[in-house]
């Protein structure tokens, strides 16, 4: 049977259900900034199955040398959820919606060890690159880039164009 899901923007009554599956899906470390993230600019989504919150999706904008980028920052979903194509509808409503909104090129980072994420991302047409190919792109406001999008320790950048 397929999964119905319904995607809209985040609301302030999400925040405990949207705090849970951060605390089930990151380490208490990087929980700390996702939670903060989400509540900060930008735009979150929220994928509801079953008029449960399933998962979210933490979307900004960035402008680099006049030119208009996105990222997915965050990409969590509850493990009751999970393998079910949520993190997948997620990732391709935040490339449509930033693209739409005019960003040349969308990025999201992970963990190098992350593979599911990895494997998600790459289905929806997101590719490795790495720092040279980054400061072809943006010169040497590539570290601007890296603080725009909040890259941490350890972490790859995946760009979908």
């Amino acid at each position: 049977m397929a999964t119905h899901f319904t995607l809209r923007v985040m609301l302030s009554t999400d925040c405990v259900k949207v705090k849970e599956i951060i605390d089930l899906s990151f380490s208490r470390f990087m929980g700390f900034f996702a939670y903060h993230s989400v509540q900060e600019e930008g735009q979150v989504l929220v994928c509801e199955v079953q008029e449960a919150v399933a998962g979210f999706a933490k979307l900004t904008e960035f402008q680099i040398s006049g030119g208009k980028y996105g990222c997915i920052l965050w990409i969590a979903v509850h493990p009751d959820f999970r393998r079910k194509g949520v993190a997948s509808v997620l990732s391709l409503v935040g490339i449509n919606r930033l693209k739409l909104n005019g960003a040349k090129a969308v990025f999201a980072s992970t963990q190098r060890r992350n593979a599911s994420a990895l494997a998600v991302l790459g289905r929806n047409g997101f590719r490795r690159i790495g720092f040279l190919e980054l400061r072809r792109l943006f010169g040497w406001r590539v570290f601007q880039f890296y603080r725009d999008i909040w890259l941490a320790p350890g972490e790859i950048v995946l760009m979908h164009d």
